[in-house]
């Protein structure tokens, strides 16, 4: 999702530009510190206390550089309007969010308004188009036959490297269909300008998982895999993004 998205920035700004970025739900920090340290001023929203401890012990061991360009804000991807003024970014990412939130439309909306004209807004959602996937390549007919008529979603139960008992990690969250989002991003004024696959064929890897010794290799075909039909289409999760107009 890195290269997708650096993509999408080298072939949006001028090389070199410094970009003012708004990461919406940061985690703990993972893409506002890769940012940052590309040169670009990057602030960093999360409500979670742990995520948030957690990315200012990251920043913590940068240089000066790097910490005087990035700020952590505690708060809500939907209190965007206090926070910042309309059209105070360049590019806005909101990664893994969406599938937290019941009604994403006014997050969305509040979104697009931060941006500036031809600014980028990055969303990285589950893909709810390919919910059988994942059950189904685990044998789970049950689940996968389910999966056709529904949005929401359970994560799989996971195993680790050596097998074992399954367990079932996470929340009940929801995904987002292709098509739906394409049309609320027509309707905030941020229009859908590319979109990509993330993780066609490595969802169903143990969470323990060692990289194999050929990540590059693995690295390549996702890359391909994400970005050509098919395969895209029924990735686990996709990437899209809106240009503001």
């Amino acid at each position: 999702m890195a290269r997708q998205l650096d993509e999408q920035i080298s072939g949006r700004f001028p090389v070199g530009q410094r970009l003012r970025i708004l990461d919406v739900g940061m985690g703990q920090g993972t893409q506002a510190l890769r940012l940052a340290r590309a040169g670009h001023k990057v602030t960093g929203l999360e409500q979670d206390p742990q995520l948030i401890a957690a990315a200012r012990a990251s920043l913590a061991g940068e240089p000066e550089g790097i910490r005087e360009r990035m700020r952590i804000i505690e708060g809500d991807g939907r209190d965007t309007g206090v926070h910042f003024l309309p059209g105070s970014f360049d590019v806005v990412l909101c990664h893994g969010v969406l599938m937290y939130v019941e009604e994403p439309d006014p997050l969305l909306a509040g979104l697009a308004r931060m941006l500036a004209p031809g600014g980028l807004l990055s969303l990285l959602v589950r893909n709810g188009d390919a919910l059988a996937m994942r059950p189904g390549l685990y044998g789970d007919w049950a689940g996968a036959l389910a999966a056709f008529d529904t949005t929401s979603y359970l994560p799989h139960p996971r195993t680790d490297s050596n097998g074992g008992t399954p367990i079932r990690l996470g929340l009940d969250v929801r995904a987002d269909r292709l098509a739906s989002l394409t049309a609320t991003l027509a309707g905030i004024g941020a229009p859908l300008h590319s979109w990509y696959g993330v993780r066609v064929f490595t969802d169903t890897a143990a969470d323990d998982a060692e990289p194999p010794a050929d990540v590059e290799a693995l690295l390549a075909v996702e890359v391909r895999a994400g970005r050509t039909d098919p395969y895209r289409g029924v990735a686990a999760l996709l990437h899209l993004c809106g240009v503001r107009g």
